[in-house]
């Protein structure tokens, strides 16, 4: 029962990455510039590249992953979202791409913390673990080119 209750939560997982797929690609549509169609793109292939991760996190044994404790640089505790838009700046496709990875992150954590199956649990906690990386990711690219630029 409970892997068969796993390969659903991963397939869950894959739901919302492939949300996040469709995310980016409806940006990209309405984004202005090149250079920000180019940005929103990769992160549409990051996306993709963790429905891969999910795919083959199906095959692996639960037992075998290897969590981490990501560094939470908290920057989007001080960052405000807004819509979507055509006009948006690379600032704003930034917060909106942080914000989009911390809501997943809480998402997975509270499942975690839900779980009385450690399987299941340690399977919500590197998906937690895999949003946190991709927040830090955003976060560092806006540090790096938003805050030192200010």
């Amino acid at each position: 029962m409970i892997e068969k209750e796993l390969l659903k939560i991963i397939d869950f997982a894959i739901e919302r990455e492939k949300e996040a797929v469709e995310f980016y690609q409806n940006l990209q549509k309405m984004a202005d510039f090149s250079s920000k169609k180019e940005m929103l793109h990769e992160f549409e292939l990051m996306e993709m590249g963790h429905i891969k991760t999910l795919e083959n996190l199906k095959k692996e044994e639960i037992e075998d992953i290897k969590l981490e404790n990501i560094q939470d640089l908290h920057l989007s505790d001080y960052l405000v979202s807004a819509p979507a838009s055509e006009d948006m700046s690379y600032q704003n496709i930034l917060i909106i791409a942080i914000k989009k990875e911390e809501k997943a992150y809480r998402l997975y954590t509270d499942l975690a913390d839900r779980q009385k199956d450690e399987k299941i649990k340690k399977l919500f906690q590197k998906l937690a673990q895999e949003e946190a990386k991709h927040k830090q990711h955003f976060e560092k690219i806006y540090d790096d080119e938003i805050l030192d630029n200010n």
